[in-house]
């Protein structure tokens, strides 16, 4: 994958990190991302035949504000 910042990098990996916590997936198949930085990102991420929905924004040093199931 390509980030254009190491800050960018960092969100995406504690997101990943975040949803195997709350999942107890080891993997992920697919992540979507909607939204943006001022707004907030509604996300799905699937493994195997399951998925999760949530919602993040974070500070622009990359520290998430919010993490929210949907």
């Amino acid at each position: 994958m390509y980030f254009c910042c190491n800050i960018c990098a960092d969100i995406f990996e504690t997101m990943v990190n975040k949803v195997k916590e709350n999942t107890g997936w080891k993997y992920l198949d697919y992540v979507e991302l909607n939204g943006n930085y001022c707004a907030g990102r509604e996300c799905e991420v699937r493994s195997g035949e399951e998925s999760f929905r949530y919602y993040f924004r974070t500070y622009s040093n990359g520290k998430f504000i919010t993490f929210e199931k949907r």
